[in-house]
Formats: structure tokens, sequence, C-alpha cells
């Protein structure tokens, strides 16, 4: 059985996320800023499309000759400053090339990126990217290029001083700021002890050690009825096709989205809470290299998308990394099926009603999640506490 065994290393940057206090004329000056790049990013998506007509090439170095020609003939877009709209042209051919690449691939239609396309004005919220030479940091303010200066809220400070920001604007209307820094590697002293982590749906996560299981928080599951509440007010304000939504419309969809926000919130503390104890506690960590995607198509859809193992997983390989642990991912495949002590393996998969695994080996008995955790050490070549 292959065991995909890794560092936790990341792409040698983090990203640092902080709430804006951004003022009357700050917020007018950003969403002209926004209505620019919107303009050019539909403009780049009418060339693509135009160069695929008359098979020409519609790279990076001709989508900037086209930026310089629209500067020097538009005074509107030279009001604005270049740094967020030469980022653009570099998203905009990020997205294109990748697009290509899945064509030229020949990936199946679910799984390809798909041909940027055009913004909405009044569906695309704002996202503006600058560079190390487009903003700087002062007494506590973000300053960027077109003389925008917005307060941050300093919930913790940068460790580096960042190579680049996005600004950006959610859909609850509130303004934040997301940082690119080196990752730095903050070393915990060392323990000794390993932990495999099986992933579940009764249970988010159940591993060696019955103290640092993770229970089903069910936030999304508490948050339903509210979440109802606020998507029928919606669906009874919905405004027939071309027509702009109400204030009562637009009121809901807020609340809606407010609600949403304060579920992945609470999902990110739990699993970045849980994850923190799990590397503080042990050096190198086993866990299933579980991909919960097909769950979606089950009768456990709602209760595994509450559950938010793909997040979990996330926050606990980034906080290895960040704390120099050791992370081995483990092939899933016939996990359940497998005896953590001599290793045999059943004639026939375990039915998800049948919670206890026994060995017809040699008759050892253990819950069924706790033994798959003890087999997560196992494959990665660790010893079973």
């Amino acid at each position: 059985m292959t065991v995909i065994a890794q560092e936790a290393e990341g792409d040698g940057h983090a990203r640092y996320t902080y709430r804006l206090r951004v003022s009357s004329g700050a917020r007018t000056a950003l969403e002209a800023e926004w209505s620019r790049c919107r303009w050019l990013w539909n403009e780049c998506c009418a060339r693509s499309k135009k160069a695929h007509r008359d098979g020409e090439k519609c790279g990076p170095a001709r989508l900037d000759r086209m930026l310089t020609q629209a500067r020097t003939a538009m005074v509107w877009l030279r009001e604005g400053s270049s740094v967020p709209q030469q980022q653009l042209i570099r998203d905009f051919a990020k997205s294109r090339a990748k697009a290509l690449r899945d064509i030229k691939a020949r990936l199946p239609m679910r799984q390809r990126a798909g041909m940027p396309r055009c913004k909405k004005k009044h569906q695309d919220a704002p996202s503006l990217n600058y560079t190390r030479r487009g903003f700087r940091l002062k007494n506590g303010r973000l300053h960027l290029a077109g003389d925008i200066a917005v307060t941050v809220v300093w919930s913790r400070d940068l460790p580096e001083h960042p190579s680049s920001v996005r600004v950006y604007r959610e859909g609850t209307g509130a303004w934040y700021a997301s940082f690119v820094v080196p990752a730095v590697t903050e070393a915990l002293p060392e323990t000794g002890a390993v932990i495999g982590i099986d992933w579940g749906v009764t249970e988010t996560a159940t591993t060696t050690s019955d103290e640092h299981d993770l229970p089903h928080p069910q936030h999304g599951k508490n948050a339903a009825q509210r979440l109802a509440h606020y998507q029928r007010m919606m669906s009874r304000r919905r405004p027939p096709k071309g027509r702009a939504a109400s204030k009562g419309y637009r009121t809901a969809q807020v609340q809606a989205a407010k609600l949403h926000k304060k579920v992945a919130r609470q999902r990110q503390d739990t699993a970045r809470k849980w994850a923190k104890k799990i590397v503080r506690d042990h050096d190198a960590v086993a866990v299933e290299d579980f991909r919960p995607k097909f769950l979606a198509k089950s009768t456990m859809a709602r209760k595994a998308a509450d559950a938010a193992i793909g997040a979990t997983k996330a926050a606990l390989v980034e906080m290895a990394r960040k704390h120099g642990r050791t992370v081995y991912l483990v092939h899933p495949a016939h996990t359940t099926m497998d005896c953590a002590q001599c290793g045999a393996r059943t004639k026939h998969a375990l039915p998800l009603s049948e919670r206890t695994y026994t060995c017809t080996a040699c008759g050892v008995v253990s819950p069924r999640d706790k033994n798959s955790a003890r087999v997560m050490l196992v494959r990665a070549g660790l010893q079973p506490g």
C-alpha cells in the first residue's frame, strides 16, 4: 500500500487577513478603481474571444500593449493607478492559460477551470491586487496607490513585511485586506509523541488519542433555522429578470451572507484550535488523505458539508507547517478493512452501520474509526502508542 509522506511545507508564503475601516471617501475611490478594473477585465474577455475567432494569440504581452493604448486614449482610465490594472492583466492571463491547458489535456467538462467570463456590476464584488510598489504601511494605516488610505484593524502583528496585498469587499459589505508575507516557522518543543487521524461524519476526526478526538460541531445545523428565514425573505422579494433588486431583497441578502460568514468563521475557529492542540502535543501526524467530494452526492451530504472535513484537514496541514511538525498523508484505500494489530484485511467492505471492527485473523475487537486511525500510523511507518 502506497504511503504519501511529506514535510509540512507550504509554497513559502502565508496570508494574513485583516478587517478594514473604510471611510466614505475611500470607499468611493475603491469602487471607482474597481469600475476601471472591471471594465478592463471585460475588455480582456472581448479581446480573448476575438483572438480565438481570428486564430491569433492573446498572451500577457499583447494585453499589456492593449492596456497601454487604452490608458493613452482614455483619461478616465488614466485617473486610476496602473498597479491594480496591471495585476488584473496578470490574473486574467493566468486564468485563461489554465483554461487552455485543461482543454489541451482533454479534461472532462466538470474538471475544467473554464474561460474567464465578464464581470457584472451588481454581481461581482470589488477585488484589487497591489504589489509592493502600489502600497505602504504607515502609522497603522494602509496607503494604496491613488491616494487611498484605509485603517487596518490589527488583530495580530505581521511577522514580515508583506510583498503584496489584496483589498476586497465581501457580500456582507465589509472590506478586508489580505497580505502575502514570507512563511515563518515557529518551532515547538519536541514531545516524542505521534498520532493517527481518521476523518468521519459522526465525529469530524477520530484519533488514536481519546482526548484529541474532534466531535461534530454542527455549526451549520444550529444556524439552519435562521438561514432558512432569510432565504424565504429573499425568495418572496426576488425581482423579475432584468429588474433591479428592492431594498428589502438586498437587506435579506446581506443578512443571509452575514450568517453564512459567521458559520464559516465558527468552522475555521474550531478547526484551527483543534489543529493547534494536535501539533502542540505531537511531533508527527499521520492523517487520512481524504477527499470528501463524493459525499456531496450521498445521503450524508448535508452533515458532511457541516463537518467541513476539507477545511479542517487544510488547517491541520498549515498549522503543522507553521510549527515545524511532520504530516504524513495516507492513502484512504482499505483503511476501514485492514487490522491495525496484525495487518489482515477483511474479505468484504464493512457497511457504515457496522461501527465495531472485529479481525477474523487475530480476533482483536475495537471501534471501527479507532482501528482506522491506528492503521494511519502503521502505514506511515510510525509506532502506535
